[in-house]
């Protein structure tokens, strides 16, 4: 057996194999033992016909084919192995040639995704975040002041502060004759803020568009809505919105005392409620900071890194970037077909503009954290383990899904937990990675107990895998190992018509056996 391996720009390999032609012969007469063992030839038993006679009753073409077939599970893992190449997907079978003569064979093999991360240790970036002041904990004890005060219809013109209720309808600029309203919400309870809120519905400074209508009012505006808002249906959308006021109420804010706290919650008096305002404030501060912190550290990281992916990987990621917003929009009762015609795109479009771009950006983050684990040799402790197992376990339990396997059992179904425990294991490790990706940015990270990233300079490291050794073995303290299966090239359809011809049709040339 002859190899040949050609490097692609792509990360992928064409890798060539010749046979002999004593090895085609022989599969040849496998074959066609095997063809008279399924089908029925009269005059023999199965599995007994002359390898003559097979060929006389199915013809050369259908035992040449399932000849290929026998080869291709022979040939393919032994050529992987003496090209010392390291799969990263299934390969797949471009030609086949001279079965005849001297068996040919041309692969493309997804090469596993390598990074090299270079002196990432030397990347410094201070972390400031600072919790909230005063200020905000008097800011959030007013909005919860608001939530509780008394109202009472008014005959006056809206003012800050006031409850109103409005039909509020939302159209596309451009909408084509007949579609639907982005939004379309009768009797919209607002509450007219004193400031802008990021979460106010349906953008930011929306209810100050009010102040100064009375009831029975209207108003057209219009608002440009951010290429990266939460909602998938409007953003970078510019939206007509009618707005018709159908009442107004003034509103009497409460005292701010202990009776007051203990109505908004579980709190003795207010200096309780104070500290559990504040103490909300700084986990959602510190959320944000730390979004915003990692996400430029990465790219600091990604500056100074080599990475490389077939596009096989990335046609992967891809798949899961479309279920997690098919998951969403099913979410607001949307499907795919309305959403796209909302974005004025087809499918292939919204992949190649948003959706590839994205998967790429996610594939390059997970190799990146998987690398900078193995080499920081990442472990997580049994208590962190456990309490994000108790995290993962509580979030779940809000989930519709969740209830329903659980529904009536005394105990979960040993799926669903495993699936938690995975959970838990994988959000543990990406937590231990991030803090010490925050260690080494401020200068304070251990040093490494073995090879430095400085010995490694040079060479181009292979990625781990999506799990890496250390997170499965976290993983493993609560789930059995799952068994890797290797990449197997398949046949494609018209393998004996294409081996007629050395130049087989665009159509025919490329079959990918995932």
């Amino acid at each position: 057996m002859k190899i040949e391996t050609q490097p692609r720009e792509d990360h992928q390999v064409t890798l060539i194999v010749e046979l002999e032609p004593e090895q085609m012969e022989g599969a040849k007469h496998r074959a066609a033992r095997r063809i008279s063992e399924r089908k029925a030839i009269p005059g023999f038993r199965p599995g007994k016909a002359p390898y003559e006679v097979v060929v006389r009753s199915f013809g050369e073409g259908v035992i040449a084919e399932d000849a290929v077939d026998i080869l291709l599970d022979e040939v393919y893992p032994k050529a992987i192995e003496e090209a010392k190449l390291d799969p990263g997907a299934s390969g797949s079978l471009e030609k086949v040639e001279d079965l005849d003569k001297n068996p040919k064979f041309t692969f493309t093999v997804p090469l596993a995704p390598v990074v090299q991360l270079g002196e990432y240790r030397s990347i410094r970036l201070p972390y400031e975040w600072a919790e909230p002041g005063e200020e905000k904990v008097e800011e959030s004890i007013e909005e919860l002041r608001q939530m509780y005060a008394k109202t009472e219809a008014v005959e006056r013109p809206i003012q800050k502060g006031d409850f109103v209720m409005i039909d509020l309808k939302g159209t596309k600029a451009k909408a084509l004759e007949g579609e639907k309203p982005l939004m379309d919400r009768p009797g919209l309870p607002v509450f007219i803020r004193n400031d802008e809120k990021a979460e106010e519905f349906p953008f930011p400074g929306f209810s100050n568009e009010l102040v100064g209508l009375s009831a029975t009012e209207s108003k057209t505006f219009s608002h440009k809505f951010k290429k990266d808002d939460k909602d998938d249906t409007i953003k970078g959308q510019t939206v007509n919105f009618d707005v018709t006021v159908k009442l107004v109420r003034g509103s009497t804010l409460p005292e701010l005392n202990d009776e007051f706290a203990k109505q908004a919650g579980p709190f003795e008096n207010m200096q309780a409620l104070r500290d559990a305002m504040k103490a909300n404030l700084a986990t959602q501060s510190k959320a944000q900071y730390d979004d915003e912190y990692f996400a430029t550290l990465m790219e600091k990281i990604k500056e100074g890194a080599t990475i490389k992916f077939p596009p096989q990987v990335v046609d992967h990621e891809v798949e899961h970037v479309m279920e997690d917003l098919k998951s969403r929009l099913a979410g607001q009762n949307l499907d795919m077909a309305a959403y796209l015609k909302s974005r004025e795109m087809d499918e292939e479009k919204f992949i190649a503009e948003e959706a590839r771009p994205i998967a790429v950006k996610r594939l390059e983050r997970s190799l990146v954290m998987d690398e900078v684990a193995k080499l920081e040799k990442i472990e997580v402790s049994q208590d962190m383990l456990q309490s994000s197992f108790q995290q993962t376990w509580g979030e779940f339990q809000g989930d519709s899904s969740f209830k329903k396997m659980t529904r009536g059992k005394a105990q979960p179904p040993k799926q669903l937990m495993n699936a938690v425990a995975m959970e838990s294991a994988n959000r543990a490790y990406v937590q231990q990675t991030l803090n010490r990706l925050k260690d080494i940015a401020i200068g304070q990270a251990p040093e490494l107990p073995s090879e430095s990233p400085s010995e490694e300079k040079g060479k181009l490291k292979k990625a781990a895998p999506k799990k890496s050794a250390s997170a499965k073995k976290t993983a493993d303290k609560a789930l059995s190992a799952v068994a890797r299966t290797s990449p197997k090239a398949k046949k494609p359809t018209g393998t004996t018509k294409k081996a007629a011809s050395s130049t087989p049709s665009p159509e025919e040339d490329k079959t990918s056996t995932k």
